[in-house]
């Protein structure tokens, strides 16, 4: 299933100086809005792009079997261990409905290929998905309106992530259960850091933009959100 060149946005890592970044996976305009506030690749050879399963039921984490994967810039090579050393290779992981363990599991495993400089990680996600036609509508009053209330309930999950806390970012999705359509990517790479900060690996995360598709004001309006940030290595 070849990955849209559209949903090639989102958490991006990379050495010595990484940079972590959050974009989403719709509409053009917003997508690289968001996006070119942290999407920096230098000497990366190797780039890991974790997307979550919109239409495959998955418990676990699939890869890819095909050779090539086509975009409207060029052909990106699936890494299936050959040496390519003259073109960068791609590694689509395709993340399940993973349990708490499960994204703890896989962290642990992405960890290591997290610490080599020589590769990048792309987490795709969106934020808040709002309005009838997502079946999702929390709103906080004491926030104005509603926009303001998304933006309110986005911003915490925001400060979460910049906080590296897999399990305060998991109680707050079981709390507001806001529609990240990426939790799953994104529990999984928090997990990853998690692990190399216990092997004394210092990091610190901070969101550079975010953005909305439209200012929700009535309950008939819908938006997605949408956000980018960096993570350093110290």
């Amino acid at each position: 299933m070849p990955l849209r060149y559209e949903n090639i946005v989102g958490w991006l890592l990379r050495r010595p100086l990484p940079w972590l970044a959050d974009g989403r996976t719709g509409g053009w305009t917003l997508c690289m809005i968001s996006r070119e506030h942290s999407l920096t690749c230098n000497s990366s050879r190797r780039i890991f792009i974790l997307g979550p399963s919109h239409h495959v039921p998955l418990s676990r984490c699939a890869l890819s079997s095909v050779d090539i994967y086509r975009t409207p810039l060029y052909d990106l090579r699936i890494d299936q261990k050959s040496n390519h050393k003259d073109e960068f290779t791609i590694i689509p992981v395709l993340v399940g409905a993973l349990s708490e363990s499960k994204e703890q599991e896989f962290g642990k495993l992405f960890s290591k290929y997290l610490a080599d400089p020589s590769n990048l990680f792309v987490v795709s996600s969106d934020f808040c998905h709002w309005g009838q036609r997502f079946r999702y509508s929390y709103y906080d009053e004491s926030q104005g309106e509603i926009y303001r209330s998304i933006e309110h309930l986005d911003k915490m999950g925001m400060s979460i992530i910049e906080q590296l806390d897999p399990v305060s970012f998991s109680n707050y999705l079981k709390k507001y259960h806001n529609t990240i359509c990426g939790r799953h990517p994104i529990g999984v790479l928090l997990n990853a850091i998690t692990e190399l900060q216990k092997n004394g690996m210092n990091m610190s995360f901070s969101f550079l933009n975010y953005a909305q598709s439209s200012q929700c004001r009535n309950w008939q309006d819908s938006s997605v959100s949408y956000a980018a940030g960096a993570l350093t290595v110290h």
